[in-house]
């Protein structure tokens, strides 16, 4: 089984594999190009982006600057917006469902490095998916750890550490993370 593929399948894989740290560096010289282009250019950015991104929609915006390690695993739906510095590592899938919103200074992972120094310092790590569904809203400077599942029609307050599913229509806040209230329409 190659690195790759213990990574997709949520393995312990080694992260300094000469492979996956070609895929990374593209994926970085990609994202800083793509940071580099003058904001009334957006369409010319989108159009970059598009080569870094899995799959997106027909309308999104991401603000600069943008960073992550692959972008082949990220999925934006429609009318996906990012505001500046988004960060995703994205070792495993992450999924936006549609009408997304996210406030600057946020961060997706979905990495994680074992707890026993002799494994992490060897370079292993693994790697979980995450979900937002429909309709999120995710406040500024929120963190969402890896494989976690955030529902549709639900709101993350700023600065909160998502470290656990948080269910649909609610609004989530604090470290960790948690429901307080049922979002009112």
């Amino acid at each position: 089984m190659t690195e790759q593929e213990k990574m997709a399948s949520g393995l312990l894989y080694d992260a300094t594999d000469p492979a996956l740290e070609a895929q990374r560096s593209r994926c970085k010289e990609l994202c800083h190009q793509a940071n580099q282009i003058p904001p009334l250019q957006q369409q010319a950015r989108n159009a970059l982006l598009r080569t870094i991104l899995g799959r997106t929609g027909t309308h999104f915006t991401i603000e600069p600057s943008f960073w992550c390690d692959y972008g082949y695993h990220i999925t934006l739906g429609e009318h996906f917006y990012a505001n500046h510095n988004l960060v995703i590592l994205d070792c495993a899938p992450v999924t936006f469902g549609d009408n997304v919103f996210i406030a600057p200074n946020c961060g997706f992972y979905t990495a994680g490095h074992p707890m026993d120094p002799a494994t992490r310092n060897a370079g292993l790590e693994w790697a979980k998916p995450i979900t937002v569904g429909d309709n999120v809203w995710i406040g500024g400077g929120v963190t969402v750890l890896p494989g976690v599942t955030i529902g549709s029609n639900s709101v993350i307050g700023a600065g909160s550490v998502v470290v656990h599913d948080i269910p649909e229509g609610v609004v989530a806040v604090g470290n960790p993370c948690r429901p307080i209230k049922p979002v009112e329409g």
